[in-house]
């Protein structure tokens, strides 16, 4: 086919805004993404793919076989945030409680735009081209979910993109990094023990609040005192619950936060520390400490071969003067599980425009997106994918 990919993404704009903005009005909960998985099923069985519903729940993956070669996989989110809509936008969502404060709506677009241009192709690919619709990435449940359920099987892609949009990235530009790009994600519980009693008679008692102070005063050390300050690395406490009245101290208190980190050797040690910490602390008040810790997401770890294969695909939608190498961010995605099966590369696509409100970040009330970056996400995805078949099939 003698047409670009960019043109034809470009032509596809009007279409795409439609898609997104039908999507923005009807948000939909991690696993509960019923109808927009209709849809995506609907559309990608209308470009001739085999498609199965229900992976993950409520994933769906579309296969474009198109001849004997090599598997590349792309994928996008598909769920909304339990965000009340403040942005006033005449497609704002009409479902209560529920908003695509995180722009998800954007990626299922941008990947049903690159199904299109991909499709038109098809007999000209080198290979077969896998579409993952994924569930519940708000919840750092629906990539397991995918994997858990074979959608890295029959057939077994070797290599595999995504994207996100970035409202602090401009419209038009593409963010591609080997390397790092998004941290782990581990989360902690913390329970301090002591005795409770009357607030008047503090003597008597055990204070699991002044045990909780000492503990969350330490726990700032954690990384300002072990860790290697040129490796990042953030420990944050999100919750913290004690007691029910004023005057009654607590027999415990209980407390929640989460652990980042890039490297591995950092993320091995952090329990260890962490754990010290808590129980050291505690106890130099008599109070008892205890702590749960759970491993839920590795870094996004962007293949270098990959990375190169996205930057090419970006210059040829933006330009190289568009291309560029964003600051990591110490945010979490699951999309690191299906980089520790195959090499692929994460990209951050632009959508931030001043002069339309495009400025606030994810998960915010206000969130929205300039929406002429959806050709070029799609473009860009589809784009990947014929470098990438390409690439695979050379080496």
């Amino acid at each position: 086919m003698n047409s670009s990919i960019k043109k034809d993404s470009l032509e596809l704009s009007s279409k795409l805004t439609e898609l997104r903005r039908d999507f923005h009005r009807h948000p939909e909960l991690s696993f509960q993404e019923f109808r927009t998985a209709g849809i995506v099923a609907s559309i990608l069985r209308e470009l001739g793919m085999e498609v199965t519903e229900g992976v993950g729940q409520t994933g769906v993956v579309g296969v474009l076989r198109c001849s004997d070669g090599p598997v590349v996989a792309l994928r996008a989110d598909m769920d909304g945030l339990p965000v009340s809509e403040e942005t006033g936008l005449p497609f704002a969502s009409e479902e209560e409680g529920k908003m695509h404060a995180c722009g998800h709506e954007i990626h299922v677009t941008c990947l049903l735009g690159a199904a299109m241009l991909l499709a038109a192709r098809k007999h000209s690919l080198r290979g077969t081209v896998k579409f993952l619709f994924q569930p519940a990435e708000e919840i750092n449940a629906g990539a397991r979910a995918l994997i858990d359920n074979g959608a890295m099987e029959n057939p077994a892609p070797q290599m595999i993109f995504g994207l996100h949009n970035h409202p602090e990235l401009a419209a038009g530009t593409v963010g591609v990094k080997a390397g790092g790009l998004m941290a782990s994600v581990d989360s902690i519980g913390i329970t301090v023990t002591g005795k409770g009693g009357h607030g008047a008679l503090p003597h008597r008692d055990i204070d699991p609040i002044a045990g909780s102070a000492a503990v969350i005063s330490a726990l700032q050390t954690v990384v300002s005192r072990n860790v290697d300050p040129l490796q990042p690395a953030v420990v944050s406490l999100g919750t913290i619950c004690g007691g029910r009245a004023n005057n009654v101290i607590p027999d415990s208190v209980k407390m929640t936060g989460t652990v980042r980190t890039f490297s591995d050797d950092v993320r091995n040690s952090m329990e260890k520390m962490i754990r010290r910490v808590v129980e050291n602390s505690a106890a130099g008040l008599g109070c008892r400490g205890e702590l749960v810790y759970e491993y839920q997401l590795p870094a996004v770890m962007n293949d270098p071969a990959a990375a190169e294969i996205a930057r090419r695909a970006a210059e040829e939608m933006v330009g190289a003067e568009g291309v560029v190498v964003p600051t990591p961010s110490m945010g979490g995605e699951d999309f690191a599980l299906f980089l520790q099966k195959i090499p692929g590369c994460f990209l951050w696509l632009g959508v931030g425009n001043p002069e339309i409100g495009a400025v606030h970040p994810w998960h915010s009330s206000l969130f929205t997106a300039d929406e002429s970056a959806l050709p070029i996400g799609a473009g860009v995805l589809a784009q990947a994918a014929i470098f990438a078949l390409e690439f695979l099939a050379r080496n």
